[in-house]
């Protein structure tokens, strides 16, 4: 206990910092996620092309080569004395969407096929057929895998930790350094990530609920 009363302000700053962290890097992947999805979906065939090409490349690239590109080839090329922070928002970003993309692609195709017929015979196009009569849908069967991909979201961010992002992962070495025994730093470390974790699971338990009522 005397580790974490100790450095409260440091284990605080480090649960924000993951937080922060999380919540930006998956508003980043579940839009990305989505208009992926509908490029994967699309009749239009570069569209389709390119939204297969996007979800190939990132889910058979290690997280680890993404963040290593993002901060070692990134800031040299394109934008140099970029933010740490966003860099790191935009590798785990990409990297979860092309997951999120195929889970809402998964509920898209569970639509019946007629539906999205019957829609475009009144004369929908075929954005506002998938944004009012499939998404809506697809939504339900989505859910939960797209609540276990934020929770790996939750743990891939430790990684950042690695790259001058101040999370909870990151201040173990701290306090390592400090004396303190890391077993002990660990499990603090480890409960904060399961306080994060639980709330995603809590909150896509409750849109999952609503969504049974609404039917």
């Amino acid at each position: 206990m005397d580790v974490l009363l100790d450095n409260l302000d440091l284990f605080r700053e480090g649960f924000v910092g993951t937080l922060s962290l999380t919540a930006t890097s998956a508003l980043l992947a579940l839009v990305l996620g989505l208009l992926i999805a509908g490029f994967r979906v699309s009749p239009v065939p570069p569209l389709r092309l390119f939204g297969t090409v996007y979800v190939t490349l990132l889910r058979n690239t290690p997280l680890t080569l993404l963040f290593l590109v993002a901060f070692f080839v990134v800031p040299q090329v394109l934008f140099p004395g970029i933010d740490s922070f966003l860099l790191a928002v935009v590798a785990l970003g990409m990297y979860t969407s092309s997951y999120i993309s195929e889970a809402i692609r998964s509920g898209i195709n569970t639509v019946p096929l007629g539906q999205a017929e019957a829609a475009r015979s009144i004369g929908m196009t075929f954005t506002q057929t998938l944004r009012m009569i499939v998404l809506p849908q697809a939504t339900r069967t989505a859910l939960p895998p797209l609540s276990s991909f934020l929770i790996a979201l939750t743990k891939n961010s430790a990684i950042a930790g690695a790259f001058n992002n101040v999370d909870l992962f990151n201040i173990q070495k701290t306090l390592s350094n400090e004396g303190y025994d890391i077993l002990v730093i660990f499990i603090w470390i480890t409960i904060g990530y399961l306080i994060i974790t639980f709330a995603i699971s809590g909150l896509f338990r409750l849109l999952e609920r609503r969504m049974e009522v609404a039917r």
